[in-house]
């Protein structure tokens, strides 16, 4: 595997270094993170993982999943204080709304 440095980004374009693209299609390493070319990275402040083709199709399914269930709580929460009883409650009806 070549390992080159590569810019998990739109575009490459620091504003204060030498930079220029050595190849494009090959495997690359990134902080640990092996990348083939047609590869599907998400990343974000926490870090990067390469979503396996196989769970591509899944995604939509799985995205309005985790929406629907992160309103069980935050529905519940908006415009009004919650006691410590209700977030418990609210808090099980999340849980239950992953599985």
């Amino acid at each position: 595997m070549r390992h080159i440095i590569s810019s998990i980004a739109g575009s490459v374009g620091p504003s204060h270094a030498f930079v220029h693209i050595k190849d494009i299609a090959y495997p690359v390493s990134v902080f640990g993170l092996n990348i083939q070319p047609d590869d599907l990275v998400h990343s974000d402040r926490h870090g990067a993982v390469v979503i396996p083709a196989e769970y591509v199709a899944e995604l939509d399914r799985a995205i309005d999943k985790l929406l629907a269930s992160e309103r069980v709580i935050l529905d519940r929460a908006k415009g009004k204080s919650m006691s410590f009883e209700d977030f418990e409650s609210a808090w099980s009806a999340f849980e239950q709304a992953r599985v």
